[in-house]
């Protein structure tokens, strides 16, 4: 995606770029330390090298690593990274105005490379679909220009961690970096009084529900989240074309 020559000819590809590195600092952080975690908790170095690159998904790595070391069944394991990845459906229904026009392959490019902050520092600059070619095009270069950062931040970084994991010390509190990414990522989509309740929700349920076996506190926390997010959406009258998601 990010790849073509034809988005880099734009004007708005070097402007995602720019937007997207603002935050490159973070996301840096995060996938090192998603890096080392994965060796540490007991991946072999191919293993988690494969993962970083063909899984490409921080949160479902750091679910599912520690199901996989303890021997987890499978689908208690893919349940897991399902529900922690939900929320790309959700961004994949609202991208989907923006891509249709691409070949399929573009379109699967696009889904692949989209990341949380590629995705709000987008929906930010074009809450909507533009009506001509030229504006599709300037918009999806814009995307590129976002994914092309995120990605080699995380990519480059991840990859550093996997390979120098017995190098790093836990001292340097990689750990405490993430949570802060983590934190920054969820005060930008925390936009609705909606998303304010189902992060207090998933937060309360995931801490409530600790003790259970196999990170399953994760998926209650996203089991409670979602229902409370929809007896909340059935009970509350929406005005014409207000969106809660």
């Amino acid at each position: 995606m990010f790849f073509l020559a034809e988005h880099r000819r734009h004007a708005e590809f070097w402007e995602g770029f720019r937007d997207q590195a603002s935050v490159a600092v973070g996301i840096a952080a995060w996938g090192l330390m998603t890096g080392v975690a994965m060796v540490k908790s007991g991946l072999s170095v191919i293993e988690a090298l494969l993962m970083t690159l063909v899984v490409y998904a921080g949160s479902a790595q750091l679910a599912a690593v520690p199901m996989i070391v303890a021997g987890a069944p499978m689908w208690v394991i893919l349940a897991a990274s399902f529900c922690v990845n939900l929320r790309f459906v959700v961004f994949s229904i609202h991208l989907r105005p923006y891509v249709m026009h691409l070949p399929r392959w573009q379109r699967i490019a696009t889904g692949f490379y989209t990341g949380d902050l590629t995705y709000v520092y987008f929906v930010r600059r074009y809450p909507h679909v533009a009506v001509d070619a030229d504006g599709l095009a300037r918009q999806q270069a814009y995307l590129a220009g976002n994914c092309a950062v995120n990605c080699v931040a995380w990519m480059v970084s991840s990859v550093v961690g996997v390979v120098l994991a017995n190098a790093v010390p836990t001292a340097w509190g990689l750990g405490f970096a993430g949570i802060l990414a983590l934190l920054g990522l969820l005060c930008s989509l925390a936009s609705s009084q909606l998303r304010v309740v189902s992060a207090s929700v998933a937060g309360a349920a995931a801490v409530t529900a600790w003790a259970l076996p196999l990170r399953l506190n994760i998926l209650v926390a996203i089991a409670a989240a979602v229902a409370i997010c929809l007896v909340i959406e059935k009970a509350s009258p929406r005005p014409p074309g207000a969106q809660h998601v």
